[in-house]
């Protein structure tokens, strides 16, 4: 086997990728939720060297069901509910053959104009869709793009706030809380602020959202010893419990500091593409001048797609921008074209609109927000059946698709309790009927049911309940 793939050989092959793909999706639930294998177990049945020559295509897909797929978790399935979604539709998919099939690098506008301006369409039309102010445009003084993930959209914010406040190195401090996403903590790393310049603001003990007197008073205290206030992230559904900062009061602070503000609405944010969760974007016009939110978790896209949207792009742009001689063109030295390699960390670019743009003319407003009220409202009815059941307590915060539970185990100490529900998870993942995940909430473990696949529908949550009261049965 040697030389290229030919077209006819691509056309035979696609075509089992693709009925694979759709057998794959359409038999999902009939696997274990979490994969069984072993540290080691997949490496262990890969060839140690590789092949001196070409092997036909399926060998390929023979290795991928024998050896790939018992590593896989399949996070497709309809009783995942481990984490935040990684929704993988039939649309998104499609669109990323298609970009993979353009082979399109998209650094700047001349590389391909149309992996530039279907962007600027695609993240104006999500804005809207979201109810996010008209400054977050791409044809007004802000704008949007689509970054891999929120911990790279957290650190291009921060870069950029850095940039437009001024001061030397080593004397910015940036503000979280400890229910903020571990990446800002990474993002500050990265970017150079230094040991003890992440500041971590107090939350209420009762909603665990950040507390903007303590802000302020740390954003004071770190002005009168001389060092520079950047950013602060507000979050507006935190990873662990999904607590909603007070984005407004947060702002007005920010405001009155001259402070960044970064809006970390990652995961719960496209929920506002039902009017009636816009609340959630209250604060965001009046302060926000950054603001993030990934379609690829809640939205039907499949990973990566992460949507970062600017008030002002001018510091972003300034302090990320290079043209080396290679890269020099007409369209960009006539200033009248947006360079997406400025507005990120890599200089290359995948044509990750095509995805997107799928899967929001294939569901329209009304399909996405189907899924969305579906998600929520499935959660409810778990929330609902677990306090409903006296040996257990349910966090009473839970406006999206996560719940957050555990048993009382009366009689059991804190540290025994903790010990028992953790025992808990470990049986119930374990049996391969469903894939729950844990955080700690006031210093309690507590169990995370979170709810978003498409494949997801009443009768997986019921089971997923009826599985969890009878393996505490079993206690």
């Amino acid at each position: 086997m040697s030389g290229h793939m030919t077209p006819e050989e691509f056309r035979a092959y696609g075509k089992r990728v693709v009925d694979w793909v759709a057998d794959y999706l359409a038999s999902v639930e009939s696997r274990p939720v979490r994969s069984p294998a072993g540290p080691g177990d997949v490496r262990s049945a890969l060839p140690a060297h590789p092949p001196e020559e070409g092997e036909p295509y399926d060998a390929v897909l023979a290795d991928l069901e024998r050896i790939v797929l018992p590593g896989i978790t399949h996070w497709q399935h309809p009783s995942f509910f481990a984490y935040f979604p990684a929704n993988a539709s039939g649309p998104a998919i499609l669109g990323d053959l298609l970009s993979s099939g353009l082979g399109v690098q998209g650094m700047v506008w001349a590389t391909s104009p149309a992996c530039t301006e279907l962007e600027t369409v695609v993240v104006d039309w999500l804005a809207e869709l979201l109810g996010l102010p008209g400054h977050f445009r791409t044809d007004a003084a802000g704008g949007g793009v689509i970054q891999d993930s929120a911990s790279s959209a957290s650190l291009v914010a921060l870069l950029a706030a850095r940039h437009r406040a001024g001061g030397g190195p080593g004397r910015h401090a940036i503000y979280v809380s400890s229910q903020t996403h571990s990446s800002l903590e990474r993002a500050g790393r990265i970017a150079g602020l230094g040991t003890g310049r992440v500041r971590s603001v107090d939350v209420d003990p009762r909603t665990l959202a950040m507390d903007p007197g303590h802000l302020d008073s740390l954003i004071r205290e770190d002005a009168a010893a001389g060092l520079v206030p950047t950013l602060v992230c507000a979050t507006v559904g935190t990873t662990s419990t999904t607590a909603i900062d007070p984005v407004p009061r947060i702002g007005a602070v920010c405001r009155e500091h001259g402070v960044w503000l970064h809006v970390d609405a990652a995961y719960a944010g496209v929920a506002a593409v039902c009017p009636e969760r816009r609340w959630i974007n209250d604060g965001v016009a009046e302060f926000a001048d950054s603001y993030v939110t990934n379609p690829h978790k809640w939205l039907l896209t499949n990973f990566d797609c992460s949507v970062l949207w600017f008030a002002d792009r001018v510091p972003l742009v300034e302090t990320l921008s290079t043209l080396p001689e290679y890269l020099r063109n007409a369209a960009t030295l006539s200033g009248e074209v947006i360079d997406y390699r400025d507005w990120q960390i890599p200089l290359g670019r995948r044509f990750r609109a095509l995805k997107l743009w799928s899967v929001i003319r294939w569901y329209g407003a009304e399909g996405l927000r189907e899924h969305v009220r579906l998600g929520i409202a499935l959660a409810d009815e778990f929330a609902a059946l677990v306090r409903a059941d006296e040996r257990f307590e349910v966090l009473d915060h839970h406006p999206f698709g996560l719940v957050c539970f555990r048993p009382l185990w009366n009689g059991l100490g804190a540290e025994e309790a903790d010990e028992a529900t953790l025992a808990l998870l470990d049986r119930l993942n374990d049996s391969g009927e469903l894939y729950l995940s844990h955080t700690r909430v006031h210093g309690r473990v507590m169990l995370r049911l979170a709810i978003g696949a498409p494949a997801t529908e009443r009768r997986h949550v019921r089971a997923a309940w009826d599985r969890i009261r009878a393996e505490l049965d079993r206690r």
